[in-house]
């Protein structure tokens, strides 16, 4: 991890390096202010480009989030290297236009930088709600199955069963308005669950047909505000 580290941060110095040697060395001794604001530039846009690994959103689609992030950076660096380069060669004596044109350039590349950003936090916010819909419908069907292998009673895996089948066909994509609901049935999972061994028969098949009853309560629901 170490010697990692350590070939990563070589080879981000390479550019820096060879283009300061270029620089110092072949550029005039009397160099203008628009030569340095180009050099300022060029350095802020190489930044750019180290610093986007960070900014990436881990999740399911990081690699997405980024390649557009990276495309955005590096597109922009090469664009400011040799707008920047064009204005160090020609040395202009007035230093607005080398300002403004790099200005805009950064100001540009910022926008859809964000504008990425915003869209990625949406997607992996999404990606995020999703996944724990998709987690609440196969604890719950787990948890269910787990419960149905230790009954022995037949009535009793009767009705255990209509539960267990409900919630496995219940729709994955779920609602805040349920889950309040989604919670409870969670925990009279874990009830069922306890009482399998210490409490009689019917007992049981009461909690499960009040099991029952919440799920299709959550089903319900759903199917009013989806």
């Amino acid at each position: 991890m170490k010697k990692t580290n350590t070939l990563w941060t070589i080879q981000n110095l390479i550019f820096p390096i060879i283009f300061n040697a270029m620089f110092f060395i072949l550029s005039g001794a009397n160099r203008e202010a628009s030569v340095w604001i180009s050099y300022i530039f060029i350095h802020l846009a190489y930044f750019a480009t180290l610093v986007t690994p960070s900014l990436i959103r881990e999740g399911k689609s990081a690699a997405v989030f980024g390649f557009s992030l990276f495309s955005i950076s590096y597109t922009y660096f090469f664009l400011e290297l040799i707008t920047g380069v064009i204005f160090i060669i020609a040395s202009p004596t007035s230093y607005k236009a080398a300002f403004l044109v790099q200005l805009c350039m950064a100001g540009i590349c910022a926008v859809c930088f964000i504008s990425n950003m915003l869209a990625n936090e949406h997607t992996a916010d999404a990606e995020e709600k999703r996944q724990f819909e998709i987690d609440y419908v196969k604890k719950a069907t787990a948890e269910m199955a787990a419960i149905l292998n230790s009954i022995s009673d037949r009535e009793t895996k009767k009705k255990v069963e209509k539960v267990y089948d409900a919630i496995n066909s219940s729709p994955v994509k779920s609602h805040p308005n349920v889950s309040s609901l989604e919670s409870q049935i969670l925990v009279a999972i874990s009830g069922l669950r306890n009482s399998i061994g210490e409490a009689e028969n019917k007992a049981i098949q009461n909690q499960a047909d009040a099991l029952l009853t919440m799920v299709n309560e959550r089903n319900r629901q759903l199917k009013l505000v989806n």
